[in-house]
């Protein structure tokens, strides 16, 4: 397990490091955040998660409105222009440790990070405070640059400040200026399964057969061999694992799961003991036991959603005149 939310805060009063915390609902932009903490006296800051092709993987930690040409970093990284790229939405987990959203210089503090470069915008500097998410977007916290250094070097990295909107020139003669900062250590993921492809018809169809599903299976009916394996894997207690990297597995377990539910609800026993209300009693079990995964699920898809618009709105550059 990674470094929490809380334990990173203790981190920071033990280095008696200046910081002030604002708790806040779940943000997923720089402006849902500026609405809770814009007026508190400090700059915000945006975090991508890079990778290149040799599986070398990156933060950018900028100010808000400090323009990040990934093109022209690559030609400073001296990675060439299509060097650097998104990284996979389950490199977060397993590397930074951290879910979409929570991305912010404070990740490095987890070993499995130890080869991430961290590239910090200098603008930073020039501002008082700074706002960044502790390793939660539940929350946000303000500390000046002086306190930010402090926390990297007490886990021995050294602050790397550079100019992010710069576009020098790189050449025979002129070698990329940030190459540097390129890690020298690839980094192996265990094999990920692949994701499957989902669009908005086919989750609307699977809901509608979830539904469909249901409401045919109210009525007692002896179920099939194969929907009976289903009930008894939910009967001895075995809960589906629900991966994050592949939301179309994600769905056709939640479904199965629901299911399973509806299955094991429904009884002789259950229907003498309820009667007429026995529907009602078996909505309210399986909301009740569904809940926490359609949360899980709604987060994941609009985390991905805004990591999308993100990464489009990068590589958006308005032609100068």
């Amino acid at each position: 397990m990674g470094y929490s939310k809380d334990q990173l805060l203790v981190r920071l009063k033990e280095l008696q490091i200046d910081f002030s915390q604002y708790e806040h609902p779940v943000v997923l932009t720089v402006e849902a955040q500026a609405k809770y903490v814009g007026n508190m006296g400090g700059a915000l800051s945006k975090n991508l998660f890079l990778k290149d092709k040799k599986n070398r993987y990156y933060i950018v930690s900028a100010l808000g409105d400090t323009k990040v040409d990934l093109k022209v970093l690559s030609q400073r990284l001296g990675l060439g222009k299509g060097g650097l790229r998104m990284a996979p939405e389950e490199t977060l987990v397993e590397i930074l440790q951290v879910p979409l959203g929570c991305v912010t210089p404070f990740a490095v503090v987890n070993e499995s990070a130890r080869h991430v470069s961290l590239l910090l915008d200098q603008g930073f500097r020039t501002h008082e405070r700074c706002f960044f998410h502790p390793l939660s977007n539940d929350m946000s916290i303000s500390l000046d640059a002086c306190g930010l250094d402090n926390f990297l070097k007490s886990i021995g990295r050294d602050p790397s400040y550079v100019d992010l909107e710069a576009n020098p020139p790189v050449g025979k003669d002129q070698p990329p200026d940030l190459a540097a900062y390129v890690p020298s250590v690839s980094t192996v993921l265990p094999d990920l399964p692949e994701k499957a492809p989902s669009s908005q018809n086919s989750i609307g169809n699977h809901v509608s057969a979830a539904i469909n599903s249901a409401a045919v299976t109210a009525k007692v009916v002896k179920p099939a061999g194969n929907v009976q394996n289903v009930k008894e894997k939910s009967v001895n207690g075995v809960r589906p694992l629900f991966p994050a990297a592949d939301v179309g597995k994600f769905v056709e377990q939640l479904l199965d799961r629901a299911s399973a539910l509806l299955l094991s609800e429904i009884s002789e026993d259950s229907i003498k003991q309820h009667g007429g209300q026995l529907g009602a009693e078996v909505a309210n079990n399986i909301k009740k036991c569904l809940r926490e995964d359609l949360k899980n699920l709604a987060t994941i898809f609009k985390n991905t959603a805004y990591t999308e618009g993100f990464y489009t709105g990068t590589h958006y550059q308005p032609k100068r005149l």
